[in-house]
């Protein structure tokens, strides 16, 4: 059954993250598991993706065997002093001052509906879907039932399991009162999801005179007490190891490391590779099979292969694990660098469906950024295919936004540009923030400062107060027929393989300058002819095509480069983005005319004033000239008192 035709189990060699074991998975009869979930995948785009994942990882293995095969006798002394050399550095930063506690709560989402519908207990219970479940209980697990698991799979696993629709929102509710007894113990702890955190006991331990020990049962007991709920905790000198204690005793137990190095290092020794965090399947697969490497120990006994064959960071981290190491400081605050929201659902082409699925998933993402009073401009949406195919589509807007609807608004655009398209998750990202600080709502948007400084800096100081120069956003502003408004403005970061030819550009702009009585403003069509008003001298100038100055022609006009690139900034643009790539088309063209205008006031000042200076020099000569007491009518006011004087 299942099998080939040749008597080999093929289930054997496939290996996917339902069939990694997790705690109350021990006594599992794993080919039993193996073979029903190969049989149940077999076929289904899901296994096709395993498929293409394996022969990825098998062509990763064969190229670093070829690279391990060229290592002579020659090198490896080199590389084994690299690796000595790295093992004395990394044990010399070795800290055993700091207690670290790590807590993990108990199957916590089947808890959570266990503790408020008591009927389930004692009861095979899955929170998910026959699509997919978030976590199953410990009875549920006897049968091979995981987290991350199809709900179909799971049911043929186990035919009783009982299936209890997801609640973030109660979940929720119960991790902040678990977080509420871990402030007590430290102020700082370091929340990695809804039901694990680390802990520095250090400062506590030190104030109460306990040992680590005495304060997880004190927490667990503290968290029981407060939640009904129990945790599995771990102790040791650092994060890493807390991690992997706390998986040891499941459920509801703990494990100390002392910090001690002798201790460590026994631990460590025969600890296998996978329960690293850090390590995953394709790390663990290319250790086993081109080192065979198991344990951690094994890490340290084959540092110089380490070191011929992978990078000096990958190395490092390889060494510390071997050695028992890991971080002991508390991480400094850092600011959120963006927020996401997405949802997993069955595969689906159907647009209006998709469309309301964004909608909810646009409202989670607009309530979170609410709730942390936070806006962003750039929005990236994530989409995975029924082909289990990944892609990212981002946009950077011209304003900060925070809304559903405009959250929304923009994401349906990427996402139409996708389709038709059969999705099987959608998801929604914000970054690039908003700080207090933060000037207008156009990030882009040219204040005067910046405009009079790309032209000539004298300029600014030699208008008459009659000419004055207007806000170049205001009014030096691009406008195009039945274009969209400034909040609307967009410029596009795509990421796709198969883009569409461009479409041709085409722009107008307007142009206005103020004098005392007003503002006056004349539109033109930009082909070549610009017009210029000069309310100073109360006439119009036309600026022929032909007259354009030097720095036009050191511009030239924004293009897209294959379709899709724009020839200036070089920012990726799809043509399906009619508007929003005319309006970035729009955005360099004001960029050029406003700087070939600098350079055209620059020079009609500097010729004004060469026009002015004429007639003043041979008024301030004739001056001279009367003024002069050689044979003038006047004589100055100093001479006269000095002949005065003589006549005395």
């Amino acid at each position: 059954m299942g099998t080939t035709s040749d008597g080999d189990r093929p289930w054997q060699s496939y290996h996917t993250a339902y069939t990694n074991a997790k705690a109350g998975m021990e006594g599992v009869d794993k080919e039993k598991v193996q073979r029903i979930i190969y049989e149940m995948s077999k076929g289904s785009k899901y296994f096709e993706n395993e498929k293409r994942k394996e022969a990825y990882i098998r062509q990763k293995v064969e190229n670093l065997r070829a690279q391990c095969a060229k290592l002579t006798d020659k090198d490896m002394p080199h590389f084994q002093e690299v690796a000595n050399k790295k093992i004395l550095e990394l044990e010399a930063s070795r800290e055993l001052s700091k207690i670290w506690l790590h807590t993990d709560m108990d199957a916590f989402y089947a808890a959570v509906e266990t503790l408020e519908n008591p009927s389930l207990k004692g009861k095979p219970m899955a929170v998910g879907s026959m699509s997919m479940i978030c976590t199953a209980n410990y009875e549920a697990r006897k049968f091979g039932v995981r987290a991350a698991m199809p709900g179909f799979i799971a049911h043929k696993l186990c035919p009783d399991l009982v299936f209890v629709p997801t609640n973030f929102e109660k979940y929720t509710y119960y991790s902040e009162l678990t977080r509420k007894v871990f402030r007590r113990y430290d102020s700082d702890f370091i929340a990695t999801s809804l039901d694990e955190a680390y802990l520095n006991i250090t400062e506590y331990c030190n104030e109460r005179g306990l040992s680590g020990e005495e304060v997880a049962a004190e927490l667990r007991n503290n968290v029981y007490e407060e939640t009904g709920l129990t945790c599995s905790v771990g102790v040791a000198p650092n994060r890493l190891l807390a991690k992997v204690c706390s998986d040891i005793n499941k459920p509801n137990g703990q494990y100390i490391l002392p910090n001690d190095r002798k201790a460590v290092m026994t631990f460590i020794s025969s600890l296998p590779i996978r329960k690293i965090g850090g390590i995953g399947k394709v790390t663990e697969t290319i250790l086993k099979d081109v080192l065979g490497i198991n344990t951690c120990e094994e890490l340290l006994q084959k540092g110089a292969f380490l070191c011929a064959l992978f990078s000096h960071c990958s190395t490092d981290f390889f060494l510390s694990v071997g050695l028992g190491l890991g971080r002991t400081d508390t991480p400094e605050h850092k600011l959120r660098k963006s927020i996401s929201s997405e949802r997993t659902f069955s595969s689906t082409g159907d647009e209006p469906l998709l469309l309301q699925k964004l909608a909810d998933i646009a409202e989670t993402l607009s309530n979170d950024m609410q709730k942390e009073c936070i806006w962003g401009r750039t929005l990236t949406l994530k989409l995975k295919t029924a082909s289990f195919e990944v892609r990212t589509r981002a946009v950077s807007l011209q304003k900060f936004i925070q809304s559903k609807e405009e959250i929304l608004t923009y994401a349906s655009k990427l996402l139409k540009a996708e389709l038709p398209l059969s999705l099987r998750l959608m998801g929604l990202r914000m970054s690039q923030f908003r700080d207090d600080k933060c000037g207008p709502l156009d990030p882009r948007q040219k204040t005067l400062a910046s405009f009079v400084v790309s032209g000539d800096v004298t300029a600014s100081a030699t208008f008459s107060d009659k000419h004055q120069i207007c806000d170049a956003q205001t009014d030096l502003s691009v406008h195009r027929e039945s274009s969209a408004s400034n909040d609307d403005k967009i410029s596009l970061s795509y990421e796709k393989n198969d883009v569409l030819a461009s479409d041709q550009l085409s722009c107008g702009l307007r142009y206005a300058s103020t004098s005392a009585d007003g503002i006056e403003n004349m539109g033109n069509e930009c082909s070549g002819k610009c017009d210029y008003v000069e309310t100073e001298n109360e006439m119009i100038r036309n600026f022929s095509g032909h007259k354009t100055i030097a720095a036009s022609s050191q511009k030239t006009e924004p293009s897209w480069v294959d379709g899709y690139i724009c020839s200036i900034c070089g920012i990726e643009m799809p043509p399906s983005f009619i508007e929003e790539r005319q309006e970035h088309s729009d955005y360099h063209l004001a960029e050029m005319l406003q700087e070939e205008e600098s350079v055209y006031v620059t020079e009609h000042l500097t010729q004004e004033r060469s026009v002015r200076k004429a007639p003043q020099a041979k008024e301030n000569a004739r001056k001279k000239q009367k003024t002069s007491p050689k044979g003038g009518k006047h004589i100055p006011i100093d001479a006269f008192f000095i002949k005065g004087k003589k006549s005395l």
